[in-house]
């Protein structure tokens, strides 16, 4: 977990940590269980981000107090937001205790639509940003993976430390404007999967020109699923050679180019005794030829 503020100030962090995510995903039906988690913010100036990291349903309690401004007033009003929307009866008043304002509400987090911005709003003066995100996978690769028609690639995704571990991991491909699961079960001799602790890999056999594009790995949490992408780009041998070809056939046209010049500066320059044939490179003589006798 890390935090950030916008303003000079401190924060003071009180958290009761939920269980590793070693429990699979309960069956469609079943109760959720939930565990206990909280975090709380004491800052001061206009506003404060905390990221909050979410794997399994938790019963979440957020905290966050306010030293005010300098004209502290007995009561102020506050109230919480969801992603920018103010949410249904939160608003209360906020006493002055200690020399600071606060607002406590506990939110249940049960899957990914639970996830998300709640901010604490203190009299639209001061805010603090809880964002809720489920552990992000390792950042993926600034520019595509490159391999030629007919060999195989690996597409690697990790989840670093100290991030909690995934229940297992899946890879999609995308398929226009949707993904689409990628099951290796049903192609053997084109894909394979394998996953470890924190890690997983796709290997990609006789890749063809249509295997280019976008991938995503899927790391799957009872919360939900968060998916990091890789680009993969497949071209055939003559790929490479290309540029080259560009460059040689600049070249032969600049010397056509110059050799047509000088055909014509040669043709249209005056000549005393006799013509030049630039064509093929043969002198003929205007003078008639004497017959021997």
């Amino acid at each position: 977990m890390s935090s950030t503020s916008q303003e000079k100030g401190f924060c003071l962090l009180v958290s009761r940590e939920a269980e590793g995510p070693g429990a699979t995903p309960s069956p469609p039906g079943s109760v959720v269980r939930f565990t206990e988690d909280g975090r709380s913010v004491v800052f001061k100036g206009e506003s404060h981000v905390e990221k909050v990291q979410v794997w399994k349903p938790t019963h979440l309690a957020l905290e966050c107090s306010w030293t005010g401004s300098l004209n502290k007033r007995p009561n102020i009003t506050g109230f919480w937001r969801k992603d920018g929307s103010e949410l249904t009866d939160s608003r209360l008043a906020a006493p002055l205790e200690n020399q600071q304002y606060t607002l406590r509400r506990t939110f249940s987090i049960a899957d990914e639509e639970s996830l998300g911005n709640y901010s604490c709003v203190f009299d639209n003066e001061a805010v603090v940003d809880f964002i809720l995100a489920a552990p992000r996978v390792g950042e993926g690769r600034d520019t595509p993976i490159v391999r030629y028609v007919g060999h195989s690639v690996v597409l690697k995704c990790k989840m670093e430390d100290p991030k909690p571990k995934p229940n297992s991991w899946n890879w999609y491909r995308a398929n226009k404007t949707e993904k689409e699961l990628i099951d290796p079960e049903a192609t053997p001799l084109r894909y394979r999967i394998e996953n470890m602790e924190g890690k997983t890999q796709l290997t990609v056999r006789n890749l063809t020109e249509a295997d280019g594009g976008a991938y995503f790995c899927g790391a799957v949490y009872d919360i939900g699923v968060t998916v990091s992408r890789v680009d993969l780009r497949v071209i055939g041998f003559m790929e490479p050679l290309k540029p080259f070809l560009v460059v040689v056939a600049e070249a032969v046209v600049l010397v056509c180019v110059v050799l047509l010049y000088e055909r014509g500066k040669a043709r249209g320059s005056p000549h005393t005794g006799g013509t030049q044939d630039v064509s093929c490179g043969a002198q003929t003589d205007s003078t008639p030829r004497q017959r021997k006798v």
